[in-house]
């Protein structure tokens, strides 16, 4: 067997992987209480909430991916907040804001990730809110030991925390100084907040569990947290990249109209697997558009990560970021193309434009004329280091994928009294109304957030996924080939050396491209990159982990076996299980 930086950890009751390996412990503990995967998953999206509040918080989103045994059909939790009524673009352009902020209030949406988790544990859970919030209450009350990265990210804030946000600087500098690494690390504010809703909930439960955490539900989002979101944000002015100090825009009754909404997921087959993704309100199509392109290739008689593999991948990705770009969003408000975007005869049409011998320089859209990409800078002010994320599977083969993100510490301050920011997830709108991600009030914004979900044969078989913004479904797509395509294990997959593409605009402010790169981790061999180069790609070196936090876990049907991996990149990603 090659060597693997972690072994691929495997069970039969139940595992848990995590961004952090105290969510994983907490979700573990879920599944040791009599819980399945989907009382796991949750458990654990609360823990990674307080855990990693540099990369997510309880006041941004979650996207979620669940299999349910029992019905036998995958279910898509759509756990992204939508964009508060007064916000519009006639509003913006009159104050003469062509871009929306990348920080502050104006950018924040209603925060979708308290109602995902809790929608994700009343139709598909078995255990109670108090259970599952129980582990994230402890380590708010009781402290958890500060890691080196969340040291790192609240010194690089330290300044602005005590210059300009004072109640992050409450919460962050409780001694006027970042926490030292293993120094405990506490935030009572975030666990009386939760508490609150857990005693709402105790209070209903003569009404059943499930009304119960309904009742905990319209606590957030129709009560005291939501009345204090909306205070804070009206009554306190936050200078943002604008350069202006502004207030948000949010009001009372963009939390009473916001529902979380069970879907039903977007979905493709290649080579025998069905992948499955949530709708065009986040990017996970364009993970299909790359598997639809590149089923016509034979890709690993190309050798891993040889020069032709990397082209093929990466102009495939360019394709497909292309008609992300041009067709994606909230298909509340938008029509979009899937049924043709995902269609055999329209990845053999595209196919056809990839040049094995040169990189693209254009962004070529479906039914679009090429359109030549300038170069732009991104903004140094602006935080885009964001996103984390946990899969479970239990013995029943239910199976959860979760990306919860947004709401963190670099771009909002925290509310006074709560404990946690809001996201500015609404920078990722276009104040362009021709554009498919065009700001209207009331709509989700496309977001990167992506958990993935495989089937084979009609039987559940993994769940996966990474931070990354626009990369997260380059890095998991590599992921998920090097398992289909070229036979590694979980664990080898994970560690392989990956590679993106930023040809096409970010989706985060200030909407930047950098037209025909490829961005290489540092172990992918000189000889490949001379190649590459030689072939139009603009090559830069990344470092040799540094690319993303790819998770995953994958279930046999047949014996029962559970298998995960988890990436070695920033050390604290874990799995756990038995």
């Amino acid at each position: 067997m090659p060597f693997t930086t972690r072994p691929v950890l495997t069970g039969t009751h139940g595992v848990v992987t995590a961004g952090h390996y105290l969510a994983a412990a907490a979700g573990f503990r879920m599944l040791e209480k009599g819980g399945n995967a989907i009382d796991a998953g949750v458990a654990a999206g609360f823990a990674v909430n307080v855990l990693e509040p540099q990369s997510n918080g309880i006041g941004g989103e979650a996207p979620i991916l669940v299999y349910s045994a029992r019905r036998k059909r995958v279910y898509a939790i759509n756990g992204q907040g939508y964009a508060p009524k007064a916000a519009t673009i006639d509003w913006f352009k009159s104050r003469g804001i062509s871009l929306i902020p990348g920080d502050g209030l104006l950018s924040a949406t209603v925060p979708g990730a308290f109602g995902a988790w809790l929608t994700a544990l009343q139709h598909f859970g078995k255990l109670s809110l108090k259970d599952v919030l129980t582990p994230a209450i402890e380590m708010t009350e009781e402290g958890f030991p500060m890691y080196p990265e969340l040291q790192a990210a609240i010194g690089n804030l330290a300044d602005k925390f005590q210059d300009e946000w004072h109640s992050s600087a409450r919460v962050y500098l409780p001694h006027d100084r970042p926490p030292m690494v293993g120094e405990l690390f506490r935030n009572v504010d975030w666990a009386n907040t939760f508490k609150a809703a857990i005693d709402v909930e105790i209070r209903n439960r003569h009404r059943g569990r499930e009304m119960a955490i309904e009742a905990a539900r319209d606590y957030f989002y129709m009560g005291e947290i939501a009345e204090r979101i909306v205070e804070f944000t009206q009554g306190t002015k936050i200078r943002d990249v604008s350069g202006q100090e502004n207030y948000g825009l949010l009001a009372p009754d963009d939390f009473q109209m916001y529902q979380t909404k069970v879907e039903t997921p977007v979905t493709l087959s290649y080579r025998g697997y069905d992948v499955y993704k949530c709708n065009t309100w986040c990017q996970g199509a364009v993970f299909l558009q790359q598997l639809g392109l590149l089923e016509g290739f034979d890709l690993s008689s190309m050798g891993h990560n040889s020069p032709d593999y990397i082209h093929t991948v990466v102009e495939s990705a360019k394709l497909a970021f292309a008609d992300r770009e041009k067709y994606y969003g909230d298909p509340d408000f938008v029509t979009v193309p899937l049924d043709r975007l995902l269609s055999k005869a329209y990845a053999a049409e595209r196919r056809r434009l990839i040049n094995t011998e040169e990189a693209s320089m254009d962004l070529r859209a479906g039914d679009s004329p090429p359109i030549q990409l300038e170069s732009g800078d991104s903004h140094p002010d602006v935080y885009t280091g964001d996103t984390t994320h946990l899969d479970a599977i239990d013995c029943e083969g239910n199976m959860i994928a979760a990306t919860p993100s947004g709401g963190w510490i670099p771009s909002s301050p925290v509310i006074d009294g709560l404990g946690f920011p809001l996201g500015t997830r609404g920078q990722m709108f276009y104040l362009d109304a021709n554009h498919a991600n065009a700001l209207a009030p009331r709509k989700r914004p496309r977001t990167t957030l992506t958990p993935s979900l495989a089937m084979k044969d009609g039987e559940p078989f993994m769940v996966f996924g990474t931070p990354g913004g626009d990369c997260q479904d380059q890095w998991t797509l590599q992921f998920f080939l090097n398992i289909v395509d070229f036979g590694m294990n979980l664990q080898e997959a994970i560690d392989a050396p990956n590679f993106h593409t930023h040809h096409f605009p970010n989706s985060f402010y200030p909407h930047n491209a950098e037209p025909g790169s490829a961005v290489l981790e540092g172990r992918i061999s000189d000889t490949v990159r001379v190649e590459l180069a030689e072939r139009g790609h603009q090559i830069s070196i990344a470092g040799d982990w540094s690319h993303g936090k790819v998770l995953g876990i994958a279930f046999d049907s047949k014996t029962g076996v559970i298998s995960a991996g988890a990436s070695p990149r920033a050390q604290i990603a874990y799995a756990m299980g038995r």
